[in-house]
């Protein structure tokens, strides 16, 4: 396993929630492991996906496979799933609160309104 890739424990969990590997019709998929360590890749370096390394596949083949799952809403529903056994197991506190950044309004300057004084206006 190398940096921004799942542990055998990560794979073990999202394994069953993933659709099957093998179609019934046409050609084998990829593995899906080695599909979303590249997902995860790009998407943790905020490289392009040109970037990706070798070693995870064809570009076109993991960015297809990236967006084809938004558009199922398969993340969604892994998110949902990873989230009932978390709570099942006791894991998640859902009493916390967490402050998104996109709720921080910016100074009225960084927002680019006119300066108004001596200097610089």
């Amino acid at each position: 396993m190398t940096r921004y890739e799942l542990t055998d424990r990560q794979w073990q969990r999202l394994e069953p929630l993933l659709p099957p590997e093998r179609p019934p019709t046409g050609r084998p998929n990829h593995h899906h492991r080695t599909i979303l360590n590249g997902i995860l890749w790009v998407l943790r370096t905020g490289a392009p996906w040109r970037d990706l390394p070798e070693r995870y596949g064809p570009v076109g083949t993991v960015s297809s496979r990236f967006y084809r799952w938004c558009q199922s809403g398969l993340w969604q529903h892994i998110l949902s799933a990873l989230q009932i056994q978390a709570d099942a197991r006791g894991e998640i506190d859902w009493d916390l609160h967490f402050v998104d950044a996109t709720i921080v309004r910016a100074h009225q300057h960084a927002a680019g309104a006119r300066r108004t004084g001596a200097i610089g206006g």
